[in-house]
């Protein structure tokens, strides 16, 4: 982060940012050197959009170690019960028919929780025989459904597939009202997460095995899906869809730490937010003035780490 805050299309002295971030601590006073425009830079662009991307980064793989946690499969990820194709049926609607770029945030909220709830909903019907596996079914079927809705939509207006992939392929935005708007849901989805540590590690040996240790593993269930979609949702409605941070960082802090979820899901929430403040920071330094878009330089960075961890995992066999 702070590494965010000194480096980008226009430099500021490293010396003078660290004196200035220094100068707004309490009972702190010193002279940092910096102009005006300096000042502004750095505390109207570069802090919120590096709080931004740490917020969302965090939510991500955060999420997606509980989506892990809750369907005992390393492959989740989440984005798995239809939230990304919801938020982006909801986008796709703002975008094409009104020029309200300001509700594109709420209707992609909206969006990747009805998916959400659709999901969830669609694999009750099956009864509680089904199981995980029918959740995840389910999921997929609602993703398609939602995926091919807005791929109807975007045919009404062509010209708009610009603004639409604009935002389908993530981009972190510099405003501080954005990350005052993720706030208070990333603070309830995470406190509920990382609460639910333990009993994700109860659930690990099995809904039977739960239930003799006194654990109902169907609420634990329930609450853990809930809070990690809403942690998704949030996440997707100010960033868009920003694709790998959900399942690399999960799997990397499982390697490194072991799979006890009371280690993994805080050190996904740390190990989250520095990987999307990284993406973010080259997306936004590479081609400068230019900004690459945030999904392309995860994908980039995540896909060869997913291959390592991969190949790392055939090596050692089952």
């Amino acid at each position: 982060m702070l590494g965010g805050v000194m480096i980008g299309a226009v430099g500021i002295p490293p010396k003078g940012v660290l004196l200035e971030l220094l100068d707004r601590l309490p009972l702190v006073s010193v002279d940092s050197g910096l102009s005006p425009v300096e000042r502004g830079l750095l505390f109207q662009l570069r802090l919120p959009r590096v709080a931004l991307a740490a917020i969302v980064g965090g939510l991500l793989a955060l999420a997606g170690a509980s989506y892990q946690g809750v369907f005992r499969n390393p492959l989740a990820d989440p984005y798995l019960l239809g939230a990304a194709a919801g938020a982006g049926f909801g986008a796709t609607l703002v975008i094409v028919f009104t020029q309200a770029e300001g509700f594109v945030p709420l209707a992609a909220f909206v969006g990747a929780i009805g998916g959400v709830l659709l999901a969830y909903a669609l694999g009750n019907t099956a009864g509680r025989g089904g199981g995980t596996a029918t959740l995840v079914l389910a999921g997929v079927a609602v993703m398609s459904f939602l995926s091919a809705l807005q791929a109807f939509v975007q045919q009404i207006k062509v010209e708009q597939l610009q603004r639409i992939y604009a935002w389908i392929l993530g981009g972190i935005g510099g405003d501080w009202s954005q990350v005052w708007l993720v706030a208070p849901y990333a603070v309830v989805s995470v406190a509920v997460l990382l609460a639910h540590g333990r009993l994700l590690d109860v659930l690990s040996v099995g809904d039977d095995e739960a239930g003799s240790l006194g654990v109902n593993a169907g609420r634990v269930r329930l609450v853990v899906l809930c809070a990690a979609s809403l942690a998704t949702a949030s996440a997707v409605a100010v960033s868009g869809l920003i694709g790998f941070v959900g399942i690399v960082v999960p799997h990397i802090v499982r390697r490194l730490a072991g799979g006890s979820y009371r280690v993994v899901l805080p050190l996904s929430l740390l190990a989250g937010a520095s990987f999307l403040v990284l993406g973010d920071l080259v997306a936004r330094t590479v081609l400068a003035p230019a900004e690459l878009p945030i999904g392309v330089v995860t994908a980039f960075i995540g896909a060869p780490f997913f291959v390592g961890v991969l190949r790392a995992t055939r090596a050692v066999g089952p």
